[in-house]
């Protein structure tokens, strides 16, 4: 049976393929090749080589600033975003592990969030802000940062349970005689921290950074559904400038398509950087 399957390894693994190739392969491609084009649908199309890529930053011979606030705009959020569900998960993983009466009950509460829908949950937190604000005649989107805190708070309240309970389970796996054998040696609590468990934490740490980093950058339903780039595009994250140029103006889906082309390229780039940085410190722990 063993040898029949490793001579038939192919049939197993080729509907996954051609599912792979079909959903992601061929759309990419025909992706990149259309943000060389103008057109209207996918088969109506005219090449007009880089001149997309140049409207990302000029327009009539003038500087567009529209695409580059947004991509420093996302990254500043993300960079928050990251650090705050990192932290605040991990701390509350931390606190959970000690044993206190109620774990699991917190637990559930704490990642109930996740299972909202990106919409709704930014719907519910809209009147939230807007009710609170409203006391000081103010709305979410009267300026750009209350727009931005408002989506951090949003984010962070959605993910920090999914991000804990990795960290639980990467806590639930550090060996108990390694432990054991630190406190046997006299270490305190923040030695404990800081030599035993981050080390031994490592490859976590590099999951949930690695998810929270993507989550950043492609964050799209919240951003729509909580401010809609309001005021003026001046909250617009990267995802929700790229679908608004793309099925907002007419004409300028292959503008869209190129910065769609790019934005695959930042995240990934970002994100093996991210992978060979905290891969690094794993090796060296």
């Amino acid at each position: 049976m063993e040898k029949t399957v490793k001579k038939y390894w192919w049939l197993f693994v080729l509907p996954t393929m051609a599912a792979f190739v079909i959903g992601f392969i061929v759309p990419f491609v025909y992706g990149v090749f259309l943000s060389f084009c103008k057109f209207t649908t996918v088969t109506d199309w005219k090449w007009v080589g880089l001149q997309n890529y140049t409207k990302i930053f000029v327009v009539n011979g003038k500087v567009d600033t529209t695409f580059l606030h947004s991509l420093w705009y996302t990254t500043l959020f993300t960079v928050v975003t990251m650090l705050i569900i990192n932290v605040v998960a991990f701390a509350i993983a931390m606190a959970l592990t000690k044993g206190l009466k109620g774990t699991n009950f917190f637990r559930t509460c704490f990642f109930l969030p996740n299972l909202i829908g990106g919409i709704v949950l930014s719907y519910i937190w809209l009147m939230i802000f807007n009710s609170v604000l409203a006391n000081y005649s103010k709305t979410i989107v009267s300026t750009q940062w209350y727009a931005f805190w408002g989506l951090v708070a949003v984010v962070c309240w959605q993910q920090i349970g999914y991000m804990m309970i990795i960290y639980i389970a990467g806590i639930q796996n550090i060996p108990s005689d390694l432990i054991e054998a630190a406190e046997i040696d006299g270490a305190n609590s923040h030695q404990l921290l800081r030599y035993v468990t981050i080390p031994t934490l490592m490859p976590t740490i590099t999951i949930c950074t690695f998810l929270t980093l993507t989550n950043g950058f492609k964050l799209f339903d919240q951003n729509l559904a909580l401010t809609g780039g309001n005021p003026g595009k001046q909250s617009q994250l990267l995802a929700l400038n790229i679908y608004d140029t793309m099925y907002g103006t007419t004409g300028w889906q292959g503008v869209g398509q190129a910065k769609a082309v790019l934005f695959f390229i930042l995240v990934a780039v970002i994100s093996l950087l991210q992978n060979k940085l905290t891969t690094g410190k794993e090796t060296q722990a």
